[in-house]
């Protein structure tokens, strides 16, 4: 007689989740919990941490520099955001309705993979007020020479062009997988019935490629929240805190003042923001639904 007798996989799923959930208790769960315990205590990693209740989050509130760095941090996040996002659109779509190249994907790849450091010292000589290739351009349009990194209103712009030109390849990709997933005979019969690319973009494509977008448009958000890199190696926070962003804001408190416990109270309140600001975003996009379905 054969029995009819559900297998139960739960056990063994477990032992398959182990080493993921143990890396994660390591390297994730236990800093975390550290992070929360510093950052109501005055450790300075000179002394032993004592306790000082949420001093350190009244603190933040009062400080004009931690909500400098927010607004900083928010100009680069809509520069870099918009400015990315609109243009792997566009590349998406163009691979996706003209042309498949492997050769193609593979060139806009690269740029991701090389190191943001590297990128950033790149593009620091590149665009040098005094020797720079771009300003040697400008000169020879008889013109003055652009203070990229040296110039407050010039220095977030340019820092956000940088990571732009770095991840639009990417998140181009990214896109253009999810394009993929949508029938081709939608686009067959919008054909048909005479809608042109603009269109046909605007009513299968984007509608279509909205959890994908959400999960581009999330996951770019967090990123740009975390830039650090790039500003350390080009304008290290200035000019006059101009690209001063809140990760960087933190690394001075906790490395250069050694006010662990303060940072780290500031890393826990951006915690907090970037979990708002995901709910609200996976929300107003409907991160969980598809018109595929």
């Amino acid at each position: 007689m054969i029995s009819t007798k559900r297998r139960d996989d739960r056990r063994a799923a477990w032992w398959f989740l182990l080493p993921v959930l143990a890396g994660f208790a390591i390297f994730y769960g236990y800093p975390a919990a550290r992070g929360i315990w510093y950052s109501v205590t005055d450790y300075s990693m000179l002394n032993t941490p004592s306790y000082v209740g949420v001093d350190n989050y009244a603190k933040l509130v009062r400080d004009d520099q931690f909500w400098n760095a927010l607004l900083v941090t928010g100009w680069y996040v809509i520069l870099n955001i918009g400015s990315q996002t609109l243009l792997a659109l566009g590349i998406a779509a163009l691979m996706h309705r003209l042309t498949r190249s492997v050769v193609l994907r593979a060139t806009l790849l690269l740029p991701w993979l090389v190191p943001n450091v590297t990128v950033g010292l790149l593009w620091l000589f590149l665009l040098d007020t005094n020797l720079g290739f771009v300003n040697h351009l400008v000169r020879a349009f008889d013109m003055q020479p652009i203070g990229f990194f040296t110039d407050a209103t010039w220095a977030m712009p340019s820092v956000a062009a940088i990571n732009t030109w770095a991840y639009t390849g990417y998140t181009a990709l990214l896109l253009y997988a999810g394009m993929l997933q949508i029938p081709q005979y939608l686009y067959e019969g919008a054909s048909i019935d005479g809608a042109g690319e603009w269109r046909m973009f605007r009513r299968i494509t984007l509608p279509l490629l909205r959890p994908v977008l959400a999960l581009v448009l999330v996951v770019s958000l967090i990123g740009s929240f975390q830039i650090f890199d790039t500003i350390a190696v080009t304008t290290r926070g200035g000019p006059v805190s101009a690209t001063r962003a809140i990760y960087y804001y933190i690394y001075q408190q906790a490395f250069t003042y050694f006010h662990m416990g303060y940072a780290a109270a500031a890393a826990i309140c951006l915690a907090l923001i970037l979990g708002v600001l995901t709910a609200i975003q996976m929300r107003l996009l409907r991160a969980s639904r598809s018109d595929l379905a």
